[in-house]
């Protein structure tokens, strides 16, 4: 018989303002569950990365049904889980772990699934010959994949970290074919941008805590498209600034929903209703205001 209550959580670094338990547990609650999503914030206490591991055995303990895996751990803990889906084995990132009865750890990526369904939502007539991305840890190897696999011709990536670039690009070229990929130093941007359809953005800049622009304002222009994956809050600077250019966007608020419903319905073997979620989405970054 289905189980009607679970016990979840999320493993990460400085997460108390994320939206996961709310999103979940509204859902969950319509669905005549008993539902406990938990935070578990390594800052809060006060371990290392590292130490994702001794907390994926704690929640095994505990009786955890799963746990969403943010960053900095959706690469740490793959050595400790049982199994990895496909796609989680490809992209060498983990966002969500699937407990099962024998206390069997399966590692899966919903991020990857989670934005090309918002980007096929959001974005669905929007070029993608040439397409320059900032940020190569988990969550941009997630995007790139899925923009690739919704068709992208190309993907340069540009990251503080040239060599963590350039190891996705390689990474991408082997699992989609040579030249669907590249990597760029932060130099190149100008130049990049001419000639770029669009600009996906998977860096924590415009959070809350790390505000701001992941590039200069002027290299911007009304040709390109912006896709972001921050959603705390739904409008971050970048957005802002493209959208009074003229530029299409599409905020990270439907990558966290249909990431959170793809994880759901692993969690629970449950059909959940994304169009419920992304009005919960709005509905919660609304009431917690603008500064967010």
């Amino acid at each position: 018989m289905a189980k009607d209550s679970y016990l979840v959580g999320l493993i990460g670094s400085g997460i108390g303002p994320s939206l996961s338990p709310a999103l979940h547990e509204r859902e969950a609650g319509r669905q005549g569950l008993r539902y406990l999503y938990r935070l578990i914030d390594i800052d809060t206490l006060g371990v290392r990365p590292e130490a994702v591991g001794d907390l994926l055995r704690a929640a095994r303990d505990l009786g955890f049904d799963g746990l969403n895996i943010t960053h900095p751990c959706k690469q740490l803990v793959i050595e400790h889980l049982d199994a990895l889906a496909p796609q989680a084995e490809a992209l060498g990132a983990v966002n969500t772990v699937v407990l099962d009865d024998t206390g069997r750890a399966t590692g899966h990526n919903t991020d990857v699934t989670g934005f090309a369904a918002s980007f096929a939502r959001g974005l669905p007539d929007a070029p993608l010959e040439r397409i320059v991305q900032f940020g190569a840890g988990g969550a941009g190897a997630a995007v790139a994949h899925a923009t690739l696999t919704l068709g992208a011709g190309r993907v340069t990536v540009v990251d503080a970290m040239p060599e963590r670039a350039a190891t996705l690009a390689a990474q991408l070229n082997r699992h989609f074919g040579d030249g669907r990929a590249d990597h760029a130093a932060p130099d190149r941007l100008a130049g990049l941008l001419t000639r770029a359809d669009g600009i996906v953005h998977a860096t924590p800049t415009g959070m809350a805590a790390h505000p701001g622009l992941p590039l200069p304002a002027e290299l911007l222009h009304p040709g390109l498209w912006i896709a972001e994956v921050v959603y705390r809050p739904l409008e971050t600077e970048l957005l802002r600034t493209a959208r009074a250019l003229g530029c299409a966007t599409l905020d990270g608020g439907g990558m966290a929903v249909f990431q959170a419903a793809d994880a759901f319905r692993l969690f629970t073997g449950r059909e959940p209703d994304a169009v419920r979620m992304l009005a919960d989405i709005t509905d919660l970054a609304g009431a917690l205001g603008a500064p967010q």
